[in-house]
């Protein structure tokens, strides 16, 4: 019923953007989730090594992670949360898997003459601490990039196509913190950390590096989406945007 003449129609409900994401019927998913799968199962295995670079601490996989975490932001926008969390679970149990196989190896019996012996020593110094390192990294790398993944799709209910950017910094922010703070409170006696100073030099180093190459790289990977974007046939249909958005 119209409103009575002087008075003021109600107003109109706030109305949100369409969310727009495609299927992952296409390749690109596909290669996007074996590099980030690779990509933490190296940066697993660099992690093991402690790095001093000046006053500076961090560990051997510190220019390794940020990549997964860029992927997951072209994921995530590109094919909405529940596609994201998949592959988030999916690289999550190759990790394992690669511990599993690294611990195998190591317990094989070798060879005991002296190359055998010395080799045996190197794996072991090399991939033995990755298990402690792989929970460290695992833990760090669910709970960060689930919570990168959510907050840039949450922020893309609200801004639909605009202000990416927006999107992935601050997706960022709160993804790398949350993946540092536990990473970190687990790896640091592996790699020989002990002590508090060193430890807050590790968390903020590690923290800070990892979020500034993404906001460096944010022209890229914003390159990297809107190239995603057009070349999926699917981004965009609206059984897409209801599948993969929850």
């Amino acid at each position: 019923m119209p409103p009575a003449p002087g008075q003021n129609a109600l107003p109109a409900a706030p109305s949100h953007p369409a969310l727009r994401f495609a299927s992952i019927g296409s390749p690109y998913f596909g290669i996007m989730l074996a590099v980030m799968a690779v990509v933490l199962i190296l940066s697993n295995i660099g992690a093991s090594k402690g790095v001093a670079i000046g006053p500076i601490i961090t560990d051997g996989g510190f220019f390794l992670f940020p990549l997964a975490y860029i992927l997951g932001d072209v994921i995530s926008e590109v094919y909405g949360f529940k596609v994201a969390r998949k592959a988030i679970l999916t690289t999550f149990a190759l990790s394992v898997f690669a511990s599993l196989c690294y611990w195998a190896i190591i317990a094989l019996p070798g060879f005991d003459d002296e190359f055998g012996t010395s080799k045996q020593a190197a794996l072991e110094g090399a991939l033995g601490p990755v298990p402690q390192i792989v929970l460290a990294s695992l833990l760090a790398f669910l709970a960060g990039q689930t919570i990168n993944s959510w907050i840039l799709v949450r922020m893309k209910a609200r801004t639909g196509e605009k202000s990416l950017w927006a999107r992935i910094m601050g997706s960022s922010v709160a993804g790398e913190f949350v993946d540092t703070l536990i990473f970190c409170s687990i790896a640091a006696p592996v790699i020989g950390i002990t002590d508090a100073a060193t430890f807050v030099n590790y968390v903020l180093v590690g923290f800070v590096y990892k979020t500034l190459v993404e906001f460096i790289l944010v022209p890229v990977t914003s390159l990297v989406i809107g190239w995603v974007k057009k070349r999926e046939p699917s981004y965009g249909a609206p059984a897409a945007a209801v599948t993969n958005a929850a």
